[in-house]
């Protein structure tokens, strides 16, 4: 999949969206931005991140809910930090998703004439 800027901006406009004290996995941004199977690519993309105060990307975890090794601003423990800061509690490097992933409410595709 080629990483277009409609694509990217798709992507920070819902990780925007997620709640306080909520986290969302690569795959659910992936099917909430209508790409379905693109987690991998959605996390290239907040890899590269140009604005962490605007976009949270520590809200995003695995599958499994831990947090990125790879965490573009600081590394995990930074990850863990501004988690635990948002009111979600995190164990063993790892979010209880039952208890703390957003369920999508709310989201709101945006008007691609907007994100530009």
């Amino acid at each position: 999949m080629s990483l277009s800027f409609d694509f990217a901006a798709l992507v920070y406009d819902a990780v925007r969206q997620i709640p306080p004290g909520r986290v969302a996995t690569y795959g659910q941004i992936a099917r909430l931005i209508g790409h379905p199977g693109a987690s991998r690519a959605v996390g290239n993309v907040l890899h590269k991140n140009p604005d962490d105060i605007r976009t949270p990307c520590f809200k995003i975890v695995n599958a499994q809910g831990y947090l990125s090794g790879a965490f573009a601003f600081g590394g995990i423990y930074e990850q863990r930090d501004r988690l635990r800061a948002d009111g979600v509690e995190v164990v063993n490097l790892r979010v209880d998703l039952q208890k703390y992933q957003w369920d999508g409410a709310g989201y709101c595709s945006p008007d691609p004439s907007v994100l530009f």
